[in-house]
Formats: C-alpha cells, structure tokens, sequence
C-alpha cells in the first residue's frame, strides 16, 4: 500500500467534498455525523483502491468522484434553489448526498455488495440527514443520490471477472451472470 500517496490526496479529496467547517453554525450531532460520512465514505472507497494495491479501480475512482462532484457543483451554482432553512441558494442537489452514494456505489460495483451495505446504510442515513438538518428537500437528496449513483455505475467496473445482476422487470425476475475471459 502507498500510504504517502495516500496521504498527500486525502485533504485534498476531503475539502473537494465541500464540508462546511463554519463553527459558527451549530450543529445537531446527527448532522455533525452525516458530516462525518461525507469525509469517511470517499475516503474510505479511495483508500480501498490502495488496500487491494488496485490501479484501475483507483483511475476510476477518479473519474467518478469527479464527474460526480462536476455535474453536482454545475446546478447547485447554476440552479439556484434557496435552501429549506434560507442559508444560501445552493440547495439543488445535496453534495452530500452524492459524494455518499458515489463512494457507495463505486464500493458495491468494484469490490462486492457484502462490502458495500455499511456504504450504503451511512449514504442513505446522510441523505436522510440533510432533510432533517432542513438543509435539502427531498428532491434534492434524492437528484443527489441520482447523480452519485450514476456516476460510479458509468466509470467503475468489477475488480473480479465475474460479475452477477439481478434482473427485475414487471412480468418476471432473474439474474445475470457475466465473466469476462
């Protein structure tokens, strides 16, 4: 593991999620902790490219949590949704939100679900969060989620050769199964 590379990205990947450290702002300890996913989730998803010394997966962590932080930062600033307490107009979609289910879902398609469902609970409980903290509507958290969600689906693929999908459509359920030689 390169724990110096390692170390000289993460302040950088922790201030681009756009944390708010306004101390002069209080804070419940829930939002105080859906604060804290939104630096452990990223972190944690790019510190796993280096814990399975995987190259590729690190490349498309890249791309994801930056495409992801692009289109999310682009309609905040060009949205202009006044936020449900009136701080600011930046309300459209949480940053939260889809800084959490990017990392989430870039953990579940490269390394496997049973890693992914801790991901998860924290990205849905931080969505959860910015509605409770009256920092977002629900649309905003859910566009986020979106945005995430999307972003790691397009750039990551599975760290193993086999990959397995379920299918659900109206008329019947099945799975996929996929390997790649």
């Amino acid at each position: 593991m390169k724990l110096k590379s390692l170390l000289k990205i993460l302040p950088i990947l922790c201030l681009s999620c756009g944390l708010n450290l306004d101390a002069s702002e209080p804070k419940s300890d829930t939002e105080k902790a859906g604060d804290l996913f939104l630096i452990l989730l990223p972190s944690t998803a790019y510190a796993s490219t280096y814990m399975m010394d995987d190259e590729k997966g690190r490349e498309e962590f890249y791309k994801s949590f930056l495409t992801n932080a692009g289109i999310t930062y682009s309609l905040k600033y060009t949205v202009n949704e006044e936020r449900p307490d009136k701080s600011d107009n930046q309300s459209f979609p949480s940053g939260h939100t889809s800084a959490t289910f990017q990392s989430a879902v870039f953990i579940h398609k490269r390394y496997g679900l049973n890693y992914a469902i801790p991901a998860y609970m924290a990205a849905t409980f931080t969505g959860w969060n910015r509605v409770d903290a009256k920092k977002h509507y629900t649309k905003d958290v859910l566009a986020g989620a979106l945005i995430g969600t999307c972003s790691s689906l397009y750039f990551t693929s599975s760290y193993q050769n086999l990959s397995i999908m379920p299918i659900v459509e109206r008329d019947h359920i099945g799975m996929q199964l996929a390997y790649k030689w």
